[in-house]
């Protein structure tokens, strides 16, 4: 299916404009809530985490403390750094998109808003098979970054059955991302645009409504 890539780009874009809010509330627990402040966006958390850091390193080299305020509510360091890792990786992929696109650069925004504004572009995405691929698997690497980063254990259910493709009993439910994958590293489709053919760590996967699809076609 040539529309299989931003199929699933689509899947993981609204995995990640879901969690990615969630990102900023994990950074300092209990700091917002506390002072009632709203957290500083993510283009500013760079300059203050870098600041930061600075701050607490020279206070531990010189006296083995901890900077002022850290010891309520430290920054969650690789929280931060999944924060700035996915606000970039957006940033370039919108650009990387719209320069592909011959669209002009658009105006900066949120994350969550230029996710919403990639996701208008999958159609467009789809006539290109490179770059539909490259937003795949950006969208892919960004949501689970996010999921590592939020600690998220993702609901895992067992499918009856063998996979269409490699016949193996390897089919696990999804219900977060509404799809089907098949866990079976060896798994290949014939589809040429899928991951599982030149990514050792992609799994074939299916959204609800193929795997619908697919299940009535075998008469199941």
């Amino acid at each position: 299916m040539p529309d299989r890539p931003t199929a699933q780009a689509a899947l993981w874009i609204g995995v990640l404009a879901q969690q990615f809010p969630e990102l900023s509330e994990e950074l300092a627990p209990g700091r917002t809530s506390a002072a009632h402040a709203p957290t500083p966006p993510p283009a500013d958390l760079g300059a203050r985490l870098r600041q930061e850091r600075e701050e607490a390193l020279l206070l531990q080299q010189r006296h083995g403390l901890t900077a002022p305020g850290h010891s309520a509510a430290p920054l969650r360091l690789h929280v931060s750094d999944a924060i700035r890792d996915i606000t970039d990786g957006v940033v370039e992929l919108e650009e990387a998109v719209r320069d592909r696109l011959g669209l002009p650069r658009a105006r900066r925004a949120p994350v969550p808003e230029r996710l919403r504004r990639i996701a208008a572009l999958l159609d467009d995405i789809a006539g290109d098979a490179v770059l539909a691929a490259h937003v795949r698997d950006e969208t892919r690497r960004m949501a689970r970054r996010c999921a590592r980063a939020l600690g998220d254990t993702e609901t895992v259910v067992r499918v009856l059955g063998r996979c269409p493709w490699c016949d193996s009993v390897s089919l696990r439910a999804f219900p977060d991302r509404r799809a089907v994958l098949c866990i079976n590293p060896a798994c290949r489709c014939a589809d040429p645009d899928c991951g599982c053919r030149d990514d050792p760590a992609y799994r074939h996967m299916w959204d609800e409504t193929e795997w619908s699809r697919t299940q009535q076609e075998a008469g199941r």
